[in-house]
């Protein structure tokens, strides 16, 4: 069971049923937050396309699959059962599994300030991409610093009549992107400001803003908000059955292992860094290889002895495979489970059921 439908996910779908795994999609849609990028030039494969095209080859290769889709139900809880996992959504379907895969991304993050949710979908968006066309020719301000606040500027400085750019802080996104928008003659940068309220009453009329250092205050004139100042973790749902770091993300080993057997998370709801599009579809396609092994382990699939491996493994515990450098690092054979921990740097193959074991930490 893998629940979410972003890059992570959709991979994960695919290297699952490749693996001939009987296997289910839960999501409350398809492609995640790539589909409010507007243009990606860093997929290899391709020198520059749209994030809700990408997704969509992402679907279209994973309904060349035998695996059943569940769209448009959120996995509202997540619990363990006797033989594995059940998850139940917002609609009160119960779906089960033996191991199950958590990619389920982040959302936007809200500004929480007066008139924010009163005023959405009315002026107040968080997509440039999907809603920048209908501010044509308007005034507009975009809320943040970093790379997504860039991109939505570089969309809007091209249709919009101006551009104010808010930010509580230097503009931290990447150079080129700074780059692109610099010099344009209808952008105003407002660096180290913070928005106090967003007005209006039927539709968004302005904004309300207070320099930091001065703490003067200014309205800004605008028919439109970009609110762009980063992303929460879509995690709630399991906080109480995984440990999450403070930043709300599910913490997991390099083999994407939540610390219960059988469950895994990949993407960019984990504590991986470098949130990429990239990066999580690789992470999806580890989670469901580490998921395949834990289900032939599970079946046994393979023939097993682990009293002759734990004897075998505790001696060979004192000869360290080459290159290890650090007493206490771990093995762990992916075909029965079966750990050993270096007391003893020299060298030699760690080696369990026929195949080297992988190395799991320091």
């Amino acid at each position: 069971m893998i629940i979410g439908g972003g890059p992570a996910g959709m991979t994960a779908a695919v290297y699952a049923a490749r693996k001939k795994l009987k296997t289910l999609l839960i999501s409350k849609d398809i492609g995640g937050q790539p589909n409010l990028t507007a243009g990606i030039e860093n997929y290899m494969g391709y020198q520059f396309i749209e994030g809700l095209e990408l997704m969509q080859k992402f679907e279209e290769q994973v309904k060349q699959f035998p695996l059943e889709m569940k769209i448009g139900g959120m996995v509202s809880n997540l619990s363990q059962i006797d033989g594995g996992f059940a998850a139940k959504t917002d609609k009160n379907e119960t779906y089960q599994a033996k191991a199950a895969i958590i990619a389920t991304g982040k959302r936007p993050r809200p500004l929480n300030v007066p008139g924010e949710e009163k005023l959405r979908a009315r002026g107040v968006t968080y997509c440039a991409v999907c809603d920048g066309p209908l501010f044509a020719g308007m005034n507009v301000a975009v809320i943040g610093g970093g790379n997504s606040a860039l991109e939505a500027t570089d969309d809007m400085i091209k249709i919009a009549k101006h551009v104010y750019l808010i930010t509580l802080t230097p503009l931290t996104g990447d150079p080129i992107l700074i780059d692109k928008v610099k010099g344009a003659k209808n952008l105003t940068v407002f660096l180290e400001h913070e928005v106090l309220e967003i007005k209006g009453e039927d539709f968004v009329e302005g904004v309300r803003v207070r320099d930091l250092k001065s703490k003067q205050e200014k309205e800004l004139e605008v028919g439109g908000v970009f609110i762009e100042i980063g992303l929460i973790p879509n995690s709630e749902a399991f906080k109480r059955m995984i440990p999450l770091n403070r930043l709300g993300e599910i913490e997991v080993n390099c083999a994407n292992e939540t610390g219960i057997p059988g469950l895994f998370a990949a993407g960019d709801v984990t504590t991986v860094p470098e949130k990429q599009i990239v990066v999580a579809a690789g992470e999806g396609a580890k989670a469901a290889l580490q998921a395949h092994r834990y289900l032939q382990r599970l079946e046994n699939k393979f023939p097993r002895s682990k009293q002759n491996c734990k004897r075998r493994n505790k001696e060979q515990g004192k000869e360290a495979k080459m290159g290890v450098k650090k007493i206490g690092e771990k093995y762990r054979c992916n075909v029965c489970g079966n750990e050993v921990t270096v007391t003893k740097v020299g060298g030699g193959t760690l080696v369990c059921c026929g195949q080297d074991m992988e190395r799991i930490s320091l």
